[in-house]
């Protein structure tokens, strides 16, 4: 019987070490953060200025003003140019609030018109004709008292030049005390831009959303899944070598309903929860896909385990109740024990 017995004292502690093996597996998998601070960056259009009284600006440290575009002499314009007469009293409401917030101009966007589009094209191309539209965007960002430059030129608009537009401007910022950012595809880097034109920005914004949109009606899903989070950091950051200090994930206050195979439109955040407060929790809803609080919140661990920041596109889609977006990245930082504004309880 002796065999017998020493066989069974073997196996139990074989099981007991396995036990102990998985305990400190577990013990492992608490999160370690890359920093104990990190940037909370929103968006706001011009077209939601409106919208100023209901945002939360103790909860973001970057705003970044959507969009700036040239006239043909490089003056720079707002997408709705009334606007401008209210940003003075935007910047000084979420000054009032929390006094280090940074305000950027975002430059250019996603959507531009044929004639914005080669206004563009024309002055990055021209070595001559690009420090008079460096000179208007200085003067812009002067006289509105920002703190930088957002450039958010895109896919077909990044032409011939860019990489020598962005380090002259970057040049010229930096003489000013302001900095310069830039907002890139989620896995894209476009051939125009260099390794030099890369390393001049402060920090770049991953747009880890858009994976399918109305432009591909006929691929219904989810366009900002956590896996997608997953892929583009790891592209920015393993990939293309853009250290984690320098990158900030990009998530959507907003989602896409796939109506059929021919109609897709996009909808807000706050309009799923105005419509059944459930819809907070859920990432799907019938054919509509967008993020739920758990998914931001994923997504903000995900962020904090790999790099030094959240992007908000954009604030003005929030849910301006107990179940915003803003608020589960701003609790979730605190909750982490990172540091972000430092205010409402952070």
């Amino acid at each position: 019987m002796r065999n017998p017995l020493i066989l069974i004292f073997f196996l139990l502690t074989i099981v007991a070490c396995n036990n102990d093996e998985d305990d400190n597996v577990e013990n492992s998998n608490e999160i370690i953060l890359f920093s104990e601070q990190a940037r909370v960056v929103g968006y706001l259009p011009t077209w939601r200025f409106a919208l100023t009284d209901k945002i939360d600006f103790c909860k973001l440290t970057h705003i970044n003003i959507a969009f700036g575009n040239p006239l043909e002499d490089g003056t720079i314009q707002l997408s709705n140019p009334s606007a401008i007469s209210n940003l003075e009293q935007l910047i000084n409401t979420a000054k009032s609030q929390n006094s280090g917030i940074k305000f950027y101009i975002s430059l250019a966007g996603g959507v531009l018109s044929d004639q914005v589009a080669d206004t563009w094209k024309n002055f990055l191309a021209n070595n001559q004709d690009r420090p008079k539209l460096i000179d208007k965007i200085i003067e812009f960002v002067l006289e509105n008292k920002l703190d930088g430059v957002d450039v958010d030129l895109e896919w077909t608009h990044v032409t011939n030049g860019y990489s020598d537009f962005v380090i002259e401007l970057k040049q010229e910022l930096s003489a000013h005390g302001k900095g310069m950012t830039a907002a890139f595809p989620s896995e894209k880097k476009f051939s125009q831009i260099s390794d030099q034109a890369l390393a001049v920005f402060d920090f770049i914004n991953i747009m880890a959303y858009d994976y399918t949109g109305s432009w591909d009606p006929s691929s219904p899903g989810q366009h900002s899944s956590y896996n997608h989070a997953q892929r583009g950091i790891n592209y920015w950051k393993n990939i293309v070598g853009i250290p984690g200090e320098k990158l900030t994930l990009g998530v959507p206050f907003y989602g896409y309903d796939f109506q059929n195979s021919t109609t897709v439109n996009s909808f807000t955040y706050g309009s799923m929860v105005a419509s059944n407060i459930a819809n907070s929790e859920r990432d799907q809803v019938e054919n509509k896909y967008y993020n739920g609080r758990s998914t931001i919140a994923n997504k903000v661990e995900l962020a904090a385990q790999k790099l030094s920041g959240i992007m908000i596109w954009e604030l003005g889609q929030d849910s301006f109740t107990e179940y915003s977006l803003l608020e589960t990245i701003h609790k979730t930082y605190t909750d982490l024990g990172v540091k972000t504004t430092e205010l409402c309880g952070n």
